[in-house]
């Protein structure tokens, strides 16, 4: 797994509505880059839905925040607009991200994990766990 202090590695994907992104676009301001491992899950509803409602708050001090699972784009969609999520959530369904980022676990779905990134894309903390409450927790302390 990537650790602090390392780049992020670049990647592109496919949003949930189905645009096309680019790591790069986010270069500039600081990033919350979480990994979540199914849509519509419990654990990954409360997670998505904790940085929805705290995104108005992250977004004021410039932070941007995209979350990424192996999921197809229609379920992802699906799950954006069940969850109300403002921001890009992206399909990785060839795995190609999670393994980049080293957090591709059993049965082929991501690990919960989630990379805080500055504007130049070095990672500047990691925070990994199955309960999604302290991924937001540790976004709201930056």
């Amino acid at each position: 797994m990537i650790a602090v202090g390392d780049r992020a590695p670049e990647f592109t994907g496919v949003t949930a509505e189905g645009a096309p992104f680019a790591l790069s676009s986010t270069h500039g301001r600081p990033l919350v880059l979480y990994f979540y491992p199914k849509a519509n899950t419990a654990g990954c509803t409360a997670e998505a839905r904790g940085f929805t409602e705290h995104y108005p708050e992250l977004r004021a001090k410039g932070v941007a925040v995209v979350g990424v699972s192996v999921d197809n784009v229609e379920s992802q969609r699906n799950f954006a607009q069940k969850c109300g999520i403002p921001y890009p959530l992206i399909a990785d369904r060839d795995r190609s991200i999670a393994r980049s980022y080293g957090v591709l676990g059993l049965w082929g779905l991501a690990r919960r994990v989630t990379f805080f990134l500055d504007a130049e894309g070095r990672v500047t903390r990691v925070v990994e766990g199955i309960l999604p409450g302290a991924h937001v927790r540790a976004a709201l302390e930056r």
